[in-house]
């Protein structure tokens, strides 16, 4: 009868145990790498999504001689119309989706804080579009609205200029490529197209509108926008700009807020808008949205700012924000993407997204 012998035997626990662990360390040396490959990826996608959106913004520019215009303030009463990007779909090679569309027509109705779709476009409001979307953004696609209306978001806004002065009131004419019923030209870039920011990509909100207290910030980075209407009235002022009428806003030259210190105004506020607000409050929310708040940015704060984004009415301080390392990209008016660092110049970031202002802009 045949034995077996005492030198035949498995592994040890030990054993089992060492290479277990060594399987974790390469594991943990090798996931880094695969999720930094992948980031890289998902940037390059974002990069090419703007660069098609600069072949659009020229390729319109060519054929009706300006930039496309956002008309959010009809001066009707309960109407409002269509997005800049909205009107680039033909150039984007979405023509079917455009005909869906009529921009004679209202694109929304109703009062400011209850927006609902034109019934005809609600069904070309809810596509979403991946050319319209970061792919390092996390937030949800589609946002429900007033009336359950469904809308498709975006992560990409056309700049109405640097934010200073009284700039940022898109009623009148700004400095930027695009504003109400604007006709901005590409010869009206004197500071250069290479020098002009045309758009630039943000974060999407998400959720309900919530409050927190005063001088308290959401989970950084921000999937939230401030509101920061509180002391200042919407009415139309004599002079371009809005007037402060409380709180921590003041008025400077005309009788209008200008250039203010949003680091000393934020911490008094404490009301925020998210994704699902009736009045389509949150950034990004509809593609189709002419509201500065869901498709429109200026640059008066610096990308992925621990300063939030302000939304004031119909219009706000905002600045780039991404998910991606290190900074923000945007469309220059020449059709290139850049990174632009978190660690920009303030002021050098406003004048590069002014298309007049004269400033002399060195190396960014």
């Amino acid at each position: 009868m045949r034995t077996l012998s005492r030198n035949q035997r498995g592994f040890t626990l030990i054993e089992l145990l060492v290479v277990i662990a060594i399987i974790a360390i390469l594991v943990a040396l090798l996931l880094p790498a695969v999720q930094q490959a992948r980031e890289a990826a998902r940037r390059t996608q974002c990069k090419n999504n703007l660069k098609q959106f600069g072949l659009a913004l020229h390729n319109y520019e060519g054929t009706f001689g300006m930039f496309p215009m956002t008309n959010a303030q009809n001066y009707l009463p309960n109407v409002q119309g269509f997005s800049a990007q909205a009107r680039l779909l033909p150039y984007m090679e979405q023509v079917n989706l455009q005909n869906l569309l009529d921009f004679t027509k209202p694109a929304f109705t109703g009062p400011f804080n209850n927006l609902v779709p034109n019934p005809q476009f609600a069904a070309a409001f809810a596509t979403p579009l991946a050319m319209m979307l970061c792919p390092s953004d996390p937030a949800q696609t589609l946002n429900t609205g007033a009336g359950g209306a469904i809308y498709a978001g975006t992560n990409y806004m056309v700049s109405y200029g640097s934010g200073t002065g009284a700039n940022y009131d898109l009623r009148w004419p700004t400095d930027g490529v695009c504003y109400e019923n604007s006709n901005a030209r590409m010869r009206d870039i004197t500071d250069g197209t290479s020098n002009t920011v045309a758009m630039s990509e943000a974060i999407r909100s998400v959720g309900a509108d919530f409050t927190l207290p005063a001088g308290t910030l959401p989970k950084f980075n921000y999937q939230a926008t401030m509101n920061g209407s509180s002391g200042v009235s919407a009415s139309l002022q004599a002079v371009q700009g809005l007037a402060a009428s409380g709180g921590a806003w003041s008025n400077g030259p005309g009788g209008v807020i200008n250039n203010p210190n949003l680091a000393a105004i934020w911490p008094t506020m404490t009301n925020w808008r998210g994704a699902s607000s009736a009045a389509l409050r949150g950034r990004g929310t509809s593609w189709a949205h002419s509201g500065a708040i869901s498709t429109m940015t200026n640059g008066y704060n610096t990308p992925n700012s621990r300063i939030p984004d302000v939304v004031v009415h119909f219009t706000g301080f905002f600045g780039p924000r991404s998910w991606h390392t290190g900074g923000a990209q945007v469309l220059m008016a020449d059709g290139s993407v850049r990174l632009f660092s978190d660690n920009i110049d303030a002021n050098l970031h406003r004048a590069v997204h002014s298309r007049n202002g004269g400033e002399v802009v060195g190396e960014f």
